[in-house]
């Protein structure tokens, strides 16, 4: 999102000049202040925690430690000592009140999750649990992107807000469910069928752009796991002009985006769009080939 504003701004400044683009440069401050009001501490210590530089999204976790002015710090640089967290430094151990985590739950650990995690820290769960230290985001709401939650969002809104949605759902049918499962089955060609734990666009079938070979061999994992695939009607993505190969051709899009909830929600009035640059494709993942644009929110 941040950098494809800063290239829009280089590229277009003509753009920004005649418009009134609300400005998102602020980000990484709304981050920070948001993970300091998480913690009890007048000025609590921040660092973002990274599985390293081999990570795909090293550079992201690079790129805000750095507009936050806050470490950036790997397993290796912390330890436990007195159920407290600390950093490694040239200055000797420094207490580290706030922990950023860019790493899956399971290797957040290996004391307490897998014993085999390098990335995490031995005793970090126990200090979590002392209430010493803030884990964001918490340790489980990993949960919210498992697909299967999926079905339950406009329960979920009318149980804990007591409102009404404001957004339809998109019809959800789990593959757990027999008679849901035939259903699935049954359409598979118009359907697009996702794993429920999948991410990055894998793992899953978009029924009216695979072969007839594609279906059937997927037929044959969804039968075999049932429980692990939820199925979505196919959706008409909407479009924008997009610069490819031959020109500016129309391309599908969604958009993603950022909240920041602690002790105030706050939406940065901007996002990232993705875009599926492959004609007539769907999926906008960019471990798929997807790309993406600079969002803009226009001020009154």
């Amino acid at each position: 999102m941040l950098e494809d504003r800063k290239m829009m701004m280089r590229l277009f400044p003509e753009l920004f000049a005649a418009q009134r683009i609300a400005p998102i440069d602020h980000y990484p401050n709304l981050l920070l202040d948001t993970l300091k009001s998480s913690s009890p501490l007048d000025n609590p210590s921040v660092v973002v925690l990274t599985p390293g530089r081999f990570n795909s999204a090293f550079f992201e976790h690079a790129f805000l430690a750095r507009e936050m002015g806050v470490e950036l710090v790997e397993g290796a640089d912390l330890f436990v000592r007195d159920d407290r967290v600390f950093m490694r430094t040239t200055d000797g151990p420094q207490a580290v009140d706030v922990i950023y985590r860019r790493l899956d739950d399971a290797f957040l650990d290996p004391l307490a999750f897998n014993p085999d995690s390098m990335l995490g820290v031995p005793g970090l769960l126990a200090a979590y649990r002392c209430g010493n230290v803030v884990l964001a985001n918490a340790i489980g709401t990993g949960v919210a992107d498992d697909k299967s939650v999926y079905p339950f969002v406009t329960e979920m809104i009318r149980f804990y807000l007591d409102e009404e949605p404001i957004l339809k759902n998109v019809p959800t049918f789990q593959c757990r469910k027999p008679d849901e499962l035939s259903h699935v089955l049954a359409n598979l060609p118009d359907l697009v069928v996702k794993e429920t734990q999948g991410s990055g666009g894998y793992g899953m079938l978009v029924g009216p752009a695979s072969t007839a070979a594609e279906i059937e061999a997927f037929r044959a994992r969804i039968k075999a796991k049932p429980h692990a695939y939820i199925a979505q009607p196919t959706l008409c993505l909407s479009t924008c002009p997009t610069f490819v190969e031959n020109g500016i051709a129309p391309r599908h899009i969604d958009l993603r985006p950022f909240v920041l909830s602690g002790k105030e929600t706050r939406v940065v009035p901007g996002g990232l769009t993705r875009v599926a640059l492959r004609e007539g494709s769907l999926v906008v993942n960019s471990s798929q080939g997807g790309g993406t644009k600079d969002t803009w929110v226009v001020e009154d």
